[in-house]
């Protein structure tokens, strides 16, 4: 008992079923299973993001990063709204893993979708797009290491998007992003959730 998604090897029963959602006319059929974050539906937070972020344009090339993937449902979207992309699926939950996987499969994306563990990508590797839902759950000093490791990966133009309910404390991060010296920008709101866009600061 108290096994949370962020559980490095699940012992929840998987459960497999399917979670079908649309983003700008696209419908995406995927699968999860418990165990794994918000395995019943496409999450509330990670909706928002999806609808109110800023999606790359079919051309856009580059390094994307899901941070804290899941079964992938920013992944596929992401590897189907630009084919020049490369993403990186990354997570702690081995079978949140599996299922992007999988889910990469479905979507015949699979060769530029690469799923790994937090350590298991390398370390030249940097990213045009950082997107999204953390586990807010963690606590906030893990949350705080989690974006202090990832976010200086962005390359110099850049942009990570990242999704926070109100109530959990989407302000008071935006605030602390912008005390480590990041752009820390909210760029919508919907639902109780704050979307925000970060990047680095302007040179003057």
């Amino acid at each position: 008992m108290g096994e949370h998604y962020f559980t490095a090897d699940p012992g929840a029963s998987a459960r497999p079923r399917e979670v079908v959602f649309t983003i700008e006319g696209q419908e995406y059929d995927l699968v999860a299973a418990g165990g794994v974050f918000s395995a019943t539906r496409l999450d509330p937070g990670t909706t928002v993001l999806l609808k109110k972020g800023e999606l790359p344009a079919p051309g856009t090339a580059g390094n994307f990063l899901d941070l804290g993937c899941g079964y992938g449902p920013i992944t596929m979207v992401l590897a189907t709204r630009a084919p020049q992309a490369e993403i990186w699926a990354v997570d702690v939950n081995s079978r949140a893993r599996d299922l992007t996987e999988e889910n990469a499969q479905r979507l015949k994306v699979a060769d530029r979708v690469h799923v790994a563990e937090p350590d298991g990508v390398p370390a030249g590797v940097e990213f045009a797009q950082i997107w999204s839902n953390p586990p807010i759950r963690v606590g906030k000093e893990e949350l705080h290491q989690l974006l202090l490791r990832w976010l200086p990966r962005l390359a110099p133009d850049g942009t990570a998007w990242l999704v926070v309910a109100k109530h959990k404390g989407a302000d008071s991060l935006q605030q602390w992003l912008a005390a480590q010296g990041w752009q820390a920008d909210r760029h919508a709101s919907g639902s109780g959730f704050r979307v925000l866009k970060v990047t680095r600061p302007q040179a003057v």
